[in-house]
């Protein structure tokens, strides 16, 4: 029953990614493509974690740890340089 759920979680996630991959292509603005490319990598950051569940190795988990912190800074700069101009 296990690993039937992890891989149903597994499918889903990458159902949604390829709607978000989708309604990347599809989006014509800038804004609107950094909050999927965000959303691209939270759905990473999850198969990340399902694999790491799955396989048991926990370095996995220190992958989308610092994917996470990349995600977050280059969302707020990539957000900043199209509000303002600059990214700092």
């Amino acid at each position: 029953m296990h690993d039937f759920i992890l891989t149903a979680a597994v499918v889903w996630t990458f159902l949604l990614m390829a709607i978000v991959v989708i309604g990347l292509l599809r989006t014509p603005h800038p804004l609107t493509r950094i909050l999927m490319l965000d959303f691209i990598t939270l759905i990473l950051i999850a198969i990340l974690i399902l694999y790491a569940i799955r396989e048991g190795r926990p370095f996995y988990l220190d992958a989308a740890l610092v994917l996470a912190a990349l995600s977050f800074i280059s969302t707020t700069a990539a957000a900043r340089y199209q509000a303002e101009g600059r990214p700092f």
